[in-house]
């Protein structure tokens, strides 16, 4: 059943009950690439062929992501970046196609996601008492957005930074991803979010190039916020 907190969003977009639709008939339609993905993940790497992972949702409720496993089971560190040795043949596939994340329909059907929002982030890198935070979280995290169309080679850029990744992910990359939700949040409307998924299936088939962020564009955005403060 859909979660019955998803009413009354103080950004709305895309209405629920057509959210419920559209994901239900995504399911349907996909089911049958999925079940190929699947069965070529499990012919690739020993484990299950979907990743569940904890994530934060809308008011700092936890919830299982669900995604087409693209990396061999295993501890490792939570950003990853182009190279990876953990990620299958199949799983770079998987995610140069983006349909590892697919499963997330089942996610938007039950009610923690929506198909434009915010990315869901990994408990560890949430600071709920951080007010930037809360003003995110008060919309249900997303399949998609504006700020993960133009981070779409985030592994590439991730691969670019010498030393601690992770590091740099949270005290750079994350707050620069936490301004682009906040702005596209503050003239989000159902017609916005329309255009974001139509511009995020183009993008993934290669019908739309989209500018990717360099590194010295979030470098130079991070010293403006700085002299700012």
């Amino acid at each position: 059943m859909p979660s019955a907190d998803v009413d009354n969003e103080p950004h709305p977009g895309l209405p629920r009950p057509l959210e419920v639709v559209l994901s239900s008939v995504g399911l349907v339609v996909a089911l049958p690439l999925l079940a190929v993905a699947a069965a070529a993940i499990v012919a690739d790497s020993a484990g299950s062929p979907f990743f569940l992972h904890e994530r934060v949702g809308r008011g700092g409720r936890r919830f299982l992501l669900w995604k087409l496993r693209t990396m061999r089971p295993g501890d490792g560190p939570e950003v990853t970046a182009a190279g990876d040795s953990r990620v299958t043949r199949v799983g770079r596939m998987l995610r140069r196609l983006k349909l590892d994340e697919l499963p997330q329909l089942w996610n938007v059907l039950k009610g923690e996601m929506s198909f434009v929002g915010p990315r869901p982030e990994v408990p560890r890198f949430v600071d709920l008492t951080s007010e930037i935070w809360r003003s995110v979280l008060t919309v249900r995290p997303g399949i998609t957005d504006p700020v993960a169309l133009a981070l779409k080679d985030e592994e590439a850029l991730l691969a670019e930074v010498a030393g601690d990744r992770e590091r740099f992910y949270r005290e750079t990359l994350q707050p620069y991803k936490l301004r682009g939700y906040l702005e596209y949040l503050d003239s989000r409307s159902a017609w916005t979010d329309l255009g974001v998924i139509v511009r995020t299936v183009l993008a993934a088939a290669h019908l739309l190039q989209i500018p990717a962020v360099t590194l010295a564009q979030i470098d130079s955005r991070r010293d403006r916020d700085l002299s700012h403060t």
